[in-house]
């Protein structure tokens, strides 16, 4: 799958952009705050709906302006696909998929899939297990519609069970009831991401392996605070009842998918508390790849891949590793200068400079 074009208008500090892009490499060149990553967060807009840097919709909003508008057209082996998104200044939202209205978010979801990679991702490896599970959330939901059927509605459940238990007058009978639909839709979201973490492992072995010459062995591992993974649903439910008394001191749920977490372990030493800065560059580099890899297998097709800023990042063997492996995968790169791309560029590459929210070429 690849962008044919793209089209943003009063996005970010884009008045008015339409371009078309290659089935290969991408560079979108300039110093920093012309609006490079503009580009890069418009394209992953359009497949998830959301910005992976801000919740707040209008301030992606050109400041003159009320609405904002992105379009991508994405070439598939079966059928091109024509996304459309009007941004509004109340939050609002409009998609359409070739011209059809959608009323959920979770009809986007697949269409279009990206994997991006920027330098915030470090955080995978060394912030909170919330935004590893934000990660491993976001991977499902544009790999399995009824994954994200599961989370909507475990995330509902939670909410009501975790308001009855702030409430002074506890209803135990409407307590039973959201356990057993916790159970239900945090057995099947456990399941998936277990799965996912399976396959993480399967592809990351051989990923790692290169791009660290055979020095590193790297293994994902789920934590739960479901006890029992061969026997989720008794354990979960169990676990809830026994917990209750201690959730309502607190007013929360304290076990299930939304407490989770996964680890990442490098030569069997936890990466995130003992890992040298390099090395979790290098696991998320890993994380990146497998994903794309799994994604390959999942639907077919491989996604198209951002690259924001992070080449400037990495020392030589990770930089050649990306470069040299990203032949059929449509990839989109931001960076100040394409010294260190040259080699990989060919007469099939574009190359676009920015300047204050215009391509120049």
């Amino acid at each position: 799958m690849f962008i044919k074009k793209l089209q943003m208008l009063n996005y970010r500090n884009y008045e008015a952009l339409n371009i078309d892009l290659g089935p290969n490499v991408n560079v979108f060149m300039g110093d920093n705050a012309q609006g490079k990553t503009n580009i890069l967060e418009g394209i992953y807009y359009c497949a998830f709906a959301k910005s992976h840097r801000t919740s707040r919709d209008k301030e992606l909003i050109n400041w003159k302006s009320e609405n904002a508008f992105l379009s991508v057209t994405v070439g598939r082996e079966r059928l091109d696909k024509r996304i459309d998104i009007s941004i509004l200044k109340d939050g609002k939202k409009a998609i359409r998929i070739n011209k059809i209205k959608i009323n959920k978010i979770g009809e986007l979801f697949g269409n279009f899939n990206v994997v991006m990679f920027s330098p915030e991702d470090l955080k995978i490896i060394k912030d909170s297990p919330g935004v590893r599970r934000k990660f491993i959330d976001m991977e499902l939901c544009q790999l399995d519609s009824k994954y994200y059927y599961n989370l909507v509605q475990y995330n509902k459940v939670l909410n009501e069970r975790n308001t009855v238990l702030k409430n002074r007058s506890i209803n135990k009978d409407i307590l039973d009831i959201y356990d057993m639909q916790l159970v239900e839709f945090g057995y099947n979201i456990v399941m998936k991401r277990i799965n996912y973490i399976n396959k993480l492992n399967q592809y990351s072995k051989q990923i790692h392996n290169d791009i660290t010459s055979g020095k590193e062995n790297i293994e994902f591992k789920y934590v739960s605070t479901i006890r029992n993974l061969e026997n989720i649903k008794e354990s979960f439910y169990s676990q809830l009842e026994k917990n209750r008394s201690k959730d309502i001191d607190k007013g929360l749920t304290s076990v299930g998918p939304h407490r989770d977490d996964f680890m990442v372990f490098i030569n069997e030493i936890d990466t995130k508390s003992y890992g040298s800065q390099g090395q979790q560059r290098t696991a998320v580099l890993t994380i990146k790849f497998s994903s794309l890899k799994i994604i390959k297998e999942l639907t077919g097709e491989y996604p198209v891949l951002l690259l924001d800023d992070v080449l400037s990042e990495l020392d030589f063997s990770r930089k050649r590793y990306i470069l040299s492996t990203i032949g059929e995968i449509q990839t989109i790169i931001t960076c100040t200068g394409i010294e260190d791309l040259y080699e990989y560029l060919d007469d099939k590459s574009k190359v676009f400079k920015v300047k204050d929210g215009a391509i120049l070429n």
